[in-house]
């Protein structure tokens, strides 16, 4: 991973953590001491990239036993790629080892000596994409940070988990680094080791109080499902610029889409992160400005340092090829709209489809807290707006329950999420076709107002 996989858990209304001068979060008394730092047991490993050290570390990892940790490291904010420049991993029996990727034209046999192994990750969504790019690809895994949403965690980070539950502190000063570095330094060698340190403990904790809640059969599911994860692909990802939905006019948001394209395929190309060659700021102001010439260019919000100017003029012949483009090949202010609209038009669009969608998210954060975890976890809040937004026709309870169960199942719901909402859904669509009463019409006391 980049950056210490310590995000909190969306929020759920509870405090991040103790209150100063506190224990365990109780206010008015001495805080509680720091826990110790979590050091290495067995030393630093060498970092292996040579075929023959990589042989050694999948004989080694082939030849001991239950499920293996494994982390990556990218570079994030430096590298176009998402690519792993340091994958570490631990199993019982093994140790640990370091293996720079880099220096293999294929991580085969690694693969083999995993075969069959379940994978111990943390946030498996952000390292699955980069190590199935060399070619690794766990056929079961267990993922720490997803466990602990599952068992109600309100922060889910590695470094507070290992604190939680494990009662050691974890270190973060190389949460930023670039990992593309060569060769790397020893402390964030070590910084990197200590991401599957304890793994292995932190997996058996948290499965035995997967199955204590009743929660492991859940668990399965999510890991099974996270098999086949893929990253989103986003449409229209130029959109996302900050500040472009405040263009006025289609020229303008037509030179904003053309600036990122250019940018994106020069930090495609150098495998550099976008924001090194010109920053979104850039874009916006220039898109505003219209700048023709390159002194105007560089003299636009912005546009300074080696990007802008290496580039002035591919920045410029931009601006000016889109200017000449007709108005039918120019993009919308507004982005192309996939499923339903936004839940705050409803009212006004559809207002049944309000009171369904109302009934739903009221019911779903009931049900949430009652099963101890976070409602985005019990439903994907997508589900529930496509669910609200164009429901089965039917209004017989139990045909309505079963459609609606065929529908959640079509969207990629689970098992045990479809069987758990499948009852509050069905009473929210119920719910909103029952027109409300009219407003309460003043009471008329008596008395007469004329005089």
């Amino acid at each position: 991973m980049t950056r210490r996989k310590d995000a909190p858990a969306p929020d759920t209304g509870q405090v991040d953590g103790p209150v100063e001068g506190s224990v365990d979060g109780k206010a008015g008394a001495p805080a509680a001491a720091e826990a110790p730092l979590l050091t290495l047991r067995d030393g630093l490993p060498p970092v292996i990239d040579t075929e023959s050290g990589l042989a050694e570390a999948c004989a080694a990892l082939a030849a001991a036993s239950g499920p293996v940790a494994i982390d990556a490291e990218r570079a994030s904010g430096y590298r176009y790629s998402a690519r792993a420049y340091l994958i570490q991993l631990r199993r019982e029996g093994a140790g640990t080892w370091l293996v720079d990727p880099i220096a293999f034209d294929s991580l085969a046999p690694l693969q083999e000596a995993l075969a069959g192994t379940e994978w111990i990750l943390h946030a498996a969504t952000q390292d699955l994409p980069c190590l199935r790019e060399v070619g690794l690809e766990p056929a079961s895994l267990f993922d720490t940070e997803l466990a602990g949403r599952l068992l109600g965690y309100p922060r889910v980070g590695l470094a507070t988990l290992v604190e939680t539950l494990l009662g050691q502190r974890m270190r973060k000063e190389h949460s930023a680094a670039d990992w593309s570095t060569r060769p790397l330094p020893e402390s964030w060698l070590e910084y990197a080791a200590l991401d599957v340190e304890v793994l292995l403990e932190l997996r058996e904790l948290m499965a035995a109080e997967l199955e204590d809640t009743g929660k492991a059969e859940w668990a399965r599911q999510e890991f099974d499902h996270l098999l086949g994860f893929e990253p989103t692909v986003r449409q229209e990802a130029w959109r996302r610029v900050s500040g472009v939905h405040k263009l006025r006019g289609r020229r303008s948001v037509g030179v904003a889409r053309a600036l990122w394209e250019a940018r994106d395929e020069i930090a495609s190309r150098r495998d550099v992160t976008p924001g090194r060659v010109i920053p979104d700021g850039a874009i916006v102001a220039a898109a505003a400005a219209l700048p023709t010439d390159r002194a105007s260019l560089l003299g636009t919000q912005g546009f300074h340092g080696r990007g802008a100017e290496r580039y002035a003029n591919t920045w410029v012949r931009t601006v000016q090829e889109v200017l000449e483009l007709p108005e039918d090949q120019l993009p919308t202010r507004a982005p192309r709209q996939e499923g339903p609209p936004h839940p705050r038009v409803w009212a006004d669009r559809d207002p049944v489809a309000d009171r369904r969608f109302k009934a739903a998210r009221a019911a779903m954060l009931t049900l949430a807290e009652d099963l101890g975890l976070p409602v985005e976890n019990l439903l994907t809040p997508d589900y529930v707006r496509r669910t609200m937004w164009a429901p089965p026709e039917t209004r017989e309870p139990a045909d309505l329950a079963d459609a609606l169960r065929d529908q959640l199942r079509d969207l990629g719901a689970r098992p045990w999420q479809v069987e758990l909402v499948t009852g509050a859904l069905t009473g929210a669509v119920l719910l909103g076709d029952v027109e409300p009463p009219p407003e309460d019409e003043p009471l008329d006391d008596g008395t007469d107002d004329r005089s």
